[in-house]
């Protein structure tokens, strides 16, 4: 039986404890059943509608670009989105703004098309 690697520190070296996985070098425990509900990240828009990947979303809000006196108005639509989940500063979709060229947006400023 293979084991996984350490999500903390993706060592090889794992072990199991009855129903734990214990990584030696860095002393972290899972349950493998905890790590692939982690994985799935669901990214919503303004209307709770879930996103995925090839989507085509309306913007809903005007937003000011940064370093630019250029504005998205309301319903320019951003085609072909790829989701970004492990953005940390919120911008979660990344996709080619019709006019604009390519930017990153906060999935709470659009909605599915």
């Amino acid at each position: 039986m293979s084991l996984p690697n350490c999500p903390k520190c993706n060592s090889e070296y794992t072990y199991t404890d009855g129903d734990l996985l214990i990584c030696p070098e860095c002393s972290h425990e899972w349950k493998e059943s905890e790590i692939k509900a982690e994985d799935t990240i669901i990214i919503k828009d303004s209307n709770g509608n879930i996103l995925s990947d090839g989507d085509t979303v309306t913007v809903i809000k005007d937003l000011k670009i940064k370093g630019s006196s250029s504005v998205v108005k309301v319903g320019t639509k951003a085609k072909n989105i790829r989701l970004l989940p492990d953005a940390n500063d919120g911008h979660d979709i990344d996709c080619k703004v019709d006019g604009f060229g390519p930017m990153k947006l906060k999935s709470e400023f659009v909605k599915k098309a």
